[in-house]
C-alpha cells in the first residue's frame, strides 16, 4: 500500500503514483517556458512552439477524460460530455495555427476553461478529490504558457 503524495481538499489521499505522474507532467511546461527565454536566440521560437504543442496535447487529454467518463455511464449517455470532450482539441488545434504568442495565450485560457468545466463536472463523477491537484497543475501550466507568450 503506497502512501499518498498529496491530499484532496477533503483530506482524501490521492494515489502517490498518480500525483507523481501529474506533477511530472509539469516538467515540459517549465522547461520549455524557460527555454523560450533562455535558449540561444535561434532556438527560442522552436522552444515556444514546442510549449504550445505540449499544451495542445494536454488540453486534448483533458477533453478525452470526459469521453472516458461519459462512456462509463448508461448505454444512452447524454451528448454534453462528448461535445465538451472534443472542444479542447478543436481549440488547441486552432491555437496551433495562430501566431505563436496568440496561440500560447489561447492555450493558457483554454487550460483555465478546462479547469472551470472540471470543477463543475468532476464532483458529479465522484472525482472532486482530484480538483486540488488539478488546480495546481493548471496554474503552473497556464503561467508557463503566458511566460512563453511573452518570450515569443
Amino acid at each position: 500500500m503506497s502512501t499518498p503524495l498529496t491530499s484532496s481538499p477533503t483530506g482524501t489521499p490521492l494515489p502517490r503514483w498518480a500525483a507523481r505522474l501529474g506533477y511530472a507532467g509539469l516538467i515540459p511546461f517549465v522547461a520549455l517556458a524557460a527555454a523560450a527565454w533562455l535558449a540561444p536566440v535561434a532556438h527560442r521560437a522552436q522552444a515556444a512552439f514546442a510549449l504550445l504543442a505540449y499544451g495542445a496535447t494536454i488540453a486534448s487529454f483533458l477533453g478525452a477524460i470526459h469521453w472516458g467518463l461519459a462512456m462509463r455511464g448508461p448505454l444512452t449517455p447524454q451528448p454534453g460530455p462528448f461535445v465538451w470532450g472534443v472542444f479542447p482539441s478543436l481549440v488547441a488545434w486552432v491555437a496551433l495555427l495562430l501566431p505563436l504568442s496568440q496561440g500560447l495565450v489561447t492555450m493558457a485560457l483554454l487550460l483555465g476553461i478546462c479547469l472551470a468545466v472540471d470543477r463543475r463536472s468532476y464532483p458529479a463523477y465522484g472525482l472532486g478529490d482530484w480538483l486540488g491537484m488539478r488546480l495546481h497543475l493548471t496554474v503552473v501550466a497556464a503561467l508557463c504558457m503566458l511566460a512563453g507568450s511573452m518570450a515569443a
